[in-house]
């Protein structure tokens, strides 16, 4: 046992020295599962922290390091590489003990003076800024307690404690000085540059760190918390709702990371502080005292924390605690018509929040019964209260449906079809009463969403929605009427055949709702609407053109995207508008044979508006682009709000894979902003959404320089999506690009390569290598060809069980040229990099000499640069290969190639050259005239 623990040992060591620290590490600790030796161990333990030195793992070198000291203490290697790992884990006294007794052993070893040198100055001036930041806290503690100080002078310390608090140090002097209690006295004050620093000072105590934050929800509490964010002003309500958010993410994370570093406390699990937060949330929605902003922010917050963020994820009791505990109190608040009076404060977007958050929570659900259940509970409100005597009650129950149909639809059109309902809303259309006529209008708008409902409300609806738009004097009926026209009026979606009015009609509704969304003199709401009207509107191929010619109506739209309404459901909108406008939906052809089945039976055939030809589509592209829909696009993706929804998302990146289909667009794009957009794009939004955004990264990857269009540490943040293009459920057409784009990051840097193989794409590369689509398999070879430039990836191909070397031995004697280039290329990489394989290349096929001499006599300057290659690097390998070569054709070809034709000047004929030097050497040629010629033996 103790032999094979001392050959893996050697062979660890080896691999150390010649660079290759994982397969040191490897070594090290498949060795010290076998030892039983304490020395040994110790050594091996010793060895394994400077692999995770060397690797930045600085948590697992000081804890092999110290392992190794147990067992003899007086191991100084293992001492120092303890101190490194200590200083850079931040525990610098702790690094300097060990230091001091590695350089009281070896008075005169330069590395430990070094080290001692450099951990001294950084423990004294750690301790002089210590000293200057804890003077710094005092002072502006005095000052804010100083009741007699000027009102500027102690917003001004407020404003240097959110500073202080942004560096740990200051931070923890903060806390450690009972700095909790002075910011809740300023959550209390009647100064609003108080209460917004208090919170931004509080967000810096807890970014990041559990242990505090822990202590500070236990000493404020979360009513105090609620209770400001529920407050009237909608700063300090988004800066409270931040702060809970941080607060959130600080207990959720911080016990999944490994405790290291400034957070070193031994926590309990907090999901109980967790559920008593939450719980405080859901008591803030149905609360008269909470502002509308404030109700807002709860059900903001909600939305982020309570579904699983996963799918695959099994546990979804949180899900199922918030609908037992608080379902009701969401419907109490999606109920609501502010109009009305005396119900809750709540803002033009609280009814979409609602959507958004009753949707997550139904879709969060597992099971058919936990799905029952959820129904069951939303028609019991909404029966209960259809069935209260007072149309107020009534309308209460319609507004609920009306929210549900928004968010989780089926259970919205369950709720619809209960008795009386539908009958209510139609005959609440025709009411005098303006707020009873706006929520029917809206609930039949959202109803119109089914093509049986659709039919049914053409039948019934449309006259009245007609006799609303064009005899109501409030404006605000007049346009949500005009939105239902426009719904009804789209319902054959692209099918040009399927048209609900008479021939333009659309196109005079479209032209009404551009009037409306270019009138400033409109009230935000009505101008959102406007823009909802041009969303069912531009499945017209007429109306998408005639929208993309009115610059006005173009940059009042984009206006309302970048800064947007109190109403942010305008944003989908926009959306689906561009969507529509770009043609960037799902298109499915229809197979001609089926056509003409359907033809022949009589039945309905798709019809294609010839203004949806791409020749078209390829124009409006053009001018959104002139128009500055980049931008526009850039800042929707920066908003924060519930109605930024997945789906939403989903057409944002949708319209950027639009636009960057064309290259010569691509510089554009990226030029304002657009790279940076779709990175989020491509990790948050629906299962589409993210296939969309990392496909046009792959495009712009491809074309662009990936460090010029994705600077600084973003360029590590495309990998992953591109990665996740190699799937079975990716068309071949997103497999190609992104096995292009990787080949483009994996000739960058190591870094880059690295990343690319934490995230498993050789695997995944290496299969479409056997691809039978020769682009597919071409690009998967490049990538690789690129790949391998990473040792790691190199001793892939001394794996005996594998036929990785043998594949591209074979792929060398291709037809394909592209093919050919990319196998020689990895061939010439891997025998230059790993001598070793060389020898193994006989054994792949009896034909790899004819492969070989192939590339040396090809047409391309490229293949037989890399023939020359290959072959030099198997005669420096062995001198068995050499004697083969020069016993074949080889020898005649190389020497042609060394004289170097017109064509072959330069490496290949100084490559051949060095082929037949190399063979002199062996004895295994003489010169002849500068030819070589076979030495007789």
């Amino acid at each position: 046992m103790s032999q094979d623990t001392s050959a893996l040992r050697e062979e660890g060591n080896n691999f150390f020295k010649g660079g290759d620290i994982q397969g040191a590490l490897s070594c090290y600790t498949k060795a010290l599962k076998l030892s039983d030796n304490q020395s040994e161990s110790a050594i091996l333990y010793r060895n394994r922290a400077a692999c995770y030195l060397k690797l930045e793992d600085f948590s697992k070198a000081e804890a092999d390091a110290s392992k190794a000291l147990d067992s003899d203490p007086g191991d100084i290697k293992a001492r120092f590489r303890r101190a490194q790992a200590l200083h850079k884990l931040g525990r610098l006294d702790q690094a300097f003990l060990d230091a001091q007794k590695c350089a009281q052993i070896e008075p005169k070893n330069k590395a430990f003076q070094e080290l001692l040198r450099t951990l001294g100055a950084q423990i004294q001036q750690k301790a002089v800024q210590l000293s200057s930041t804890d003077a710094r806290v005092q002072q502006m503690f005095k000052l804010l307690t100083d009741n007699t100080a000027q009102l500027s002078d102690r917003q001004k310390a407020a404003q240097n404690l959110v500073v202080l608090a942004r560096d740990d140090a200051g931070a923890e002097q903060i806390f450690r000085n009972d700095g909790v209690k002075l910011l809740q006295k300023l959550l209390g004050s009647s100064h609003e540059d108080l209460v917004l620093s208090a919170l931004r000072t509080l967000v810096g105590l807890c970014t990041g760190h559990q242990s505090r934050t822990m202590a500070i929800v236990n000493e404020l509490g979360m009513e105090q918390l609620c209770g400001v964010m529920g407050s009237g002003a909608s700063g300090v309500s988004l800066a409270a709702c931040h702060l809970l958010q941080v607060m959130f993410e600080a207990l959720t994370e911080g016990m999944k990371k490994e405790v290291r570093g400034k957070d070193e406390a031994i926590l309990p699990e907090p999901s109980r502080e967790l559920r008593s937060m939450l719980r405080q949330l859901i008591d803030m929605l149905p609360a008269f005292s909470v502002s509308g902003a404030g109700r807002d922010s709860a059900i903001n917050l909600l939305v982020k924390q309570v579904p699983r963020k996963s799918q695959k994820h099994p546990d979804n009791s949180l899900t199922l605690w918030v609908i037992d505990q608080g379902l009701k109190k969401i419907l109490e608040v999606a109920g609501t018509v502010p109009e009305m009076g005396e119900g809750l404060p709540l803002t033009d977007n609280t009814p979409m929040s609602c959507s958004v958050l009753l949707n997550k929570l139904y879709d969060d659900l597992k099971c058919d019964s936990e799905r029952e259940n959820f129904n069951r509970l939303c028609e019991e409100y909404v029966k209960y209260h259809f069935g209260c005597p007072g149309l107020e009650s009534k309308l209460r129950a319609i507004q609920t449906v009306s929210v549900l149909l928004q968010g989780p639809s089926d259970v919205g059109n369950r709720a619809l079809e209960m008795s009386g309902i539908m009958d209510a809303v139609i005959s609440l259309c025709a009411s005098e009463n303006i707020v009873h006529q706006q929520v029917a209008v809206e609930t039949l708008i959202h109803a119109a969403g089914k093509a049986k409902r659709a039919s049914f409300i053409t039948a019934n609806g449309v006259a009245l929605l007609k006799d609303l738009y064009k005899k109501s004097e409030n404006d605000r009926i007049r346009v949500r009427a005009l939105v239902g026209l426009c719904k009804l009026g789209s319902a054959g979606g692209t099918d040009f055949s399927m048209k609900q009015f008479a021939e333009g009609s659309t196109l005079k509704l479209a032209k009404q709702c551009r009037k409306w969304l270019c009138n400033e003199a409109l009230p935000p709401n009505s101008r959102r609407w406007a823009m909802e009207g041009l969303a069912y509107l531009t499945f017209d191929a007429d109306v998408k053109e005639d929208l993309v010619e009115d610059k006005n109506a173009l940059q009042a739209m984009f206006q309302l995207a970048k800064v947007g309404t109190e109403d942010k459901t305008v944003l989908f909108a926009i959306g689906s508008t561009l969507v529509n406008c770009t043609n960037s939906y799902d298109i499915e052809k229809p197979d001609p044979q089926m056509v003409e089945l359907a033809k022949y039976a009589k039945q309905h055939v798709p019809e294609e508006h010839p203004k949806d030809a791409q020749s078209f589509v390829e124009k409006r592209l053009v001018k959104l682009l002139e128009a500055g829909v980049v931008s526009a696009l850039v800042c929707m993706v920066k908003q924060e709000s519930p109605a930024m929804t997945d789906s939403c998302r989903e057409c944002i990146a949708r319209v950027f894979l639009a636009l960057v289909e064309r290259q010569e667009d691509r510089g554009t794009v990226v030029a304002q902003g657009g790279g940076k957009a779709l990175i989020p794009l491509a990790s948050e939004s629906t299962d589409m959404g993210k296939i969309k955004a990392a496909q046009a990264l792959a495009k712009i990857t491809i074309t662009s320089n990936p460090e010029i269009a994705f600077p600084g540490e973003r360029v590590y943040e495309v990998v992953r999506p591109l990665v996740s293009l190699l799937a079975l459920d990716c068309s071949s057409l997103q497999n190609f690009e992104a096995l292009m784009a990787l080949t483009n990051l994996a000739g960058i840097s190591e870094r880059l390569r690295q990343k690319i193989i934490k995230e498993k794409a050789v695997p995944k590369v290496e299969g479409y290598m056997f691809e039978e689509h020769e682009l597919i398999r071409a690009a998967a070879t490049e990538c690789m060809c690129n790949l391998v430039l990473s040792t790691e990836v190199q001793k892939l191909y001394f794996a005996t069980d594998s036929d990785r070397l043998k594949l591209v031995v074979l792929y060398c004697g291709e037809d394909d040229e592209r093919l050919r280039k990319a196998a020689s290329g990895t061939l010439a990489m891997l025998t230059a990099e790993q001598p070793e394989l060389c020898g193994r290349i006989p054994g792949t096929t009896s034909h790899w000499l004819e492969i070989l001499q192939a590339l040396l006599l090809s047409d391309s300057k490229d293949l037989r640069h890399r023939g020359v290659v290959i072959a030099l690097n198997l005669m420096q390998a062995e001198r068995s290969l050499a004697e083969k070569l020069m016993e074949s054709e080889a020898l005649e070809i190389l020497s042609v190639l060394a004289k170097g034709s017109e064509a072959d000047q330069g490496p290949v004929a100084s490559t051949a050259q060095r082929c037949l030097e190399k063979a002199m050497e062996y004895g295994l040629i003489r010169s002849n005239d500068g030819e070589g010629t076979r030495a007789k033996s």
